[in-house]
């Protein structure tokens, strides 16, 4: 499971997840009871949704690989395509919400994958899965998507697609502005409550940290690391095909806030 936000809503504390198996789960933050369970991505085929009773997913057992003893040729499993992939719908990199838009700030990804199960074997140096998959963007003009959610309905209030995935985290600030950072390099401020861009800057190479922001001196500054690297260009299979010209690098940035 990804991080647990807590925040209020409608008098109540609650808790949000936006998980890696597509779904944006909000939860009674007093008694664990499950408040609602939305997809945030565009395609999710392993479950065709979740019980809100028992928070249990309503498996597709057409979707799912099944016994690799029981495949074609007794070594590989069906091969079945899987949405979100593994990588997930989110993956490590944290949302952010904001108290004065009531809406959450999810750094999504779309893509799936073909995948099948295997015997489990042990080679060293090499991924020990019982598992082979192939990962695939689902649409042709982008797999990022940075999209705010209202969590008391799980409405996609607005998004911004980006070409390569998001792979970085978010930052709401008290001035509306929602702060984040791409492959490409840029690091990005919009408006939190509508998604229009009102700032770039290119950093030089992929960002996959959050940004951060303090006050010191009464000037308040901005701050985030750049240098790509990490799970999508080792297990992106087409995906890495649209981020292997992207700049290797690594460096710190911080901005003034100006009045």
């Amino acid at each position: 499971m990804n991080e647990f936000v807590t925040f209020d809503m409608n008098g109540k504390r609650m808790g949000a997840s936006a998980d890696r198996n597509g779904f944006f789960y909000v939860i009674d933050a007093k008694n664990g009871k499950l408040d609602g369970a939305y997809p945030f991505v565009s395609k999710i085929t392993w479950a065709t949704g979740i019980d809100l009773k028992t928070g249990r997913p309503n498996y597709d057992p057409a979707n799912r690989p099944g016994d690799p003893t029981k495949g074609p040729d007794g070594k590989k499993g069906n091969v079945v395509f899987s949405a979100p992939s593994f990588l997930g719908g989110k993956n490590q990199q944290p949302m952010a919400y904001s108290p004065k838009t009531g809406l959450f700030y999810v750094p999504a990804n779309e893509w799936g994958m073909e995948i099948w199960n295997e015997p489990v074997t042990y080679k060293k140096g090499a991924a020990y899965l019982g598992a082979g998959f192939t990962i695939k963007p689902l649409h042709d003009d982008y797999i990022g998507a940075m999209r705010a959610i209202d969590p008391k309905t799980g409405k996609i209030v607005w998004e911004n697609k980006n070409s390569a995935p998001l792979w970085g985290g978010v930052m709401t600030t008290g001035g509306d502005l929602v702060f984040y950072g791409t492959p490409e390099g840029f690091l990005k401020a919009v408006d939190a409550k509508n998604g229009k861009e009102l700032w770039k800057f290119q950093t030089g190479s992929g960002v996959v940290a959050p940004p951060i922001s303090w006050e010191e001196g009464g000037v308040q500054y901005v701050a985030v690391v750049s240098g790509w690297g990490g799970a999508v260009p080792l297990w992106g299979g087409e995906v890495a095909k649209k981020v292997n010209t992207l700049e290797q690098g690594g460096s710190v940035w911080v901005f003034k806030l100006l009045k």
